[in-house]
């Protein structure tokens, strides 16, 4: 029995999964976000799209904790995260898991050794155990048994990222957190994770928040989209209502050819 097995029972069971309020970001003299609100409901799939600059990967680092806000407030499952307790932290952490941009694994571990070390950190497994539940998470996100004794140097690039995912999901998590999981991909490598992802989404009941800059991912597996533009979330909406919007940058990114070649692809896979 893990020692924080009774942890999660301290979180809120409703309400929204993520609240950022009035949240400023900045570095130095640089201010990258200026009150800044966004909401994600419990069991969405939230995309979140921007120019460079526009703080995409600070709102997430902010989120979970690597970067301590400049002002306003975030809160996960309904805690604060600059006022919780150790054990509130615990709990929340416990109730995540974060898959960065290039899978962020150890490279001098094996596949099953990065999935397996979530376990050992928060749980009181044996060692057969951590080793039973990091296989099955191995095969859930598609790599083959033997994947798990490899390094992640001798993996393609689609692999590490199920490596990497399978480590996120290894703590059966409530809130999934995408830093640009197609990034690097080839367009059936991409669209191959993409599925997986809706899947896994699906079959698991996750909350989702995706940062991604791959339209062909907002049309596949999103409900809805946070536009980041002018240092704060101007627009959240399902893609198809974003299509529509007059807001310079939005209408550039989702009417440009690329959108347009991203929305005639989804209505070819819709209609198929």
């Amino acid at each position: 029995m893990s020692s924080t097995d009774s942890l999660e029972d301290e979180l809120p069971t409703k309400g929204p999964v993520i609240e950022v309020r009035d949240l400023v970001s900045a570095f130095d003299d640089r201010v990258i976000h200026d009150h800044l609100n966004l909401t994600v409901q419990r069991g969405e799939v939230m995309g979140v799209v921007g120019g460079s600059g526009t703080g995409k990967s600070v709102l997430l680092n902010t989120i979970i904790g690597l970067k301590r806000p400049e002002g306003g407030s975030v809160k996960v499952f309904g805690q604060d995260i600059q006022q919780a307790s150790r054990r509130k932290w615990t709990a929340i952490e416990r109730s995540w898991g974060v898959l960065f941009q290039a899978g962020a694994l150890f490279s001098n571990l094996t596949v099953r050794e990065n999935v397996e070390a979530p376990l050992y950190e928060h749980t009181s497994l044996s060692r057969a155990e951590i080793r039973d539940l990091a296989d099955l998470r191995i095969g859930l996100v598609g790599l083959p048994p033997e994947a798990g004794s490899l390094k992640p140097a001798e993996l393609s690039g689609g692999m590490r990222k199920r490596a990497g995912l399978a480590r996120a999901l290894v703590l059966d998590p409530e809130l999934l957190f995408l830093d640009e999981p197609t990034a690097g991909l080839d367009p059936i490598g991409a669209a191959a994770f993409d599925e997986m992802i809706l899947d896994l989404s699906k079959s698991l009941d996750l909350t989702v928040l995706m940062i991604t800059h791959d339209l062909d991912s907002l049309y596949t597996i999103t409900d809805r989209v946070a536009v980041l533009a002018d240092k704060r979330v101007v627009a959240v909406a399902p893609v198809q209502e974003l299509e529509k919007s007059d807001h310079p940058w939005i209408k550039e990114y989702f009417q440009g050819p690329r959108g347009r070649a991203a929305v005639l692809a989804h209505e070819s896979r819709t209609v198929a």
